[in-house]
């Protein structure tokens, strides 16, 4: 290594005008090793497995509930169970009542199986707002619906 004092002739007025840069080298490379282990350790997360999207064919089943789910006028949520408008009160009402006539039917609570539980599944509009769809997902699952899903319409340019 080699370090320059100054110019060779004796005149000591001339300010030396080299920039000693192995320094701001030294700096740089540190902070570069620094950012190199620290990074990794930032973008840690907790190990998640995603679900795979696959489209599957509904199976209809009489007792299985269709609701409909779009927004209204002036942003008002509007629920349809088949074909009838219901609000939220009388959406848990029939769910509870559908449940509660099916384990009367299969002859009590130990009888029901997941062949035998119906489904919910919700209808909803592409421009309905997360909070109407949200609310019936939620409605059903107070009733008692273990299994609730989405029907959508699948993209016909994805080849499965």
């Amino acid at each position: 290594m080699g370090m320059s004092v100054g110019q060779e002739s004796g005149d000591d007025d001339i300010p030396m005008s080299d920039i000693n840069t192995t320094p701001l080298v030294d700096v740089m490379l540190v902070l570069l090793i620094i950012f190199l282990i620290a990074v990794p350790v930032v973008l840690q997360s907790i190990p998640v497995q995603l679900p795979t999207v696959a489209y599957e064919v509904t199976q209809t089943k009489p007792e299985n509930v269709n609701l409909s789910v779009r927004a209204g006028p002036g942003g008002e949520c509007e629920v349809y169970w088949n074909l009838t408008r219901v609000d939220s009160d009388e959406l848990l009402d029939k769910a509870v009542k559908q449940l509660e006539d099916l384990i009367k039917d299969v002859g009590g609570p130990e009888n029901v199986t997941e062949e035998n539980m119906p489904e919910a599944h919700i209808r909803g509009d592409i421009n309905t707002p997360y909070r109407c769809i949200g609310g019936a997902v939620i409605t059903m699952q107070r009733a008692g619906f273990a299994r609730v899903g989405f029907i959508s319409q699948p993209n016909p340019l994805v080849n499965q």
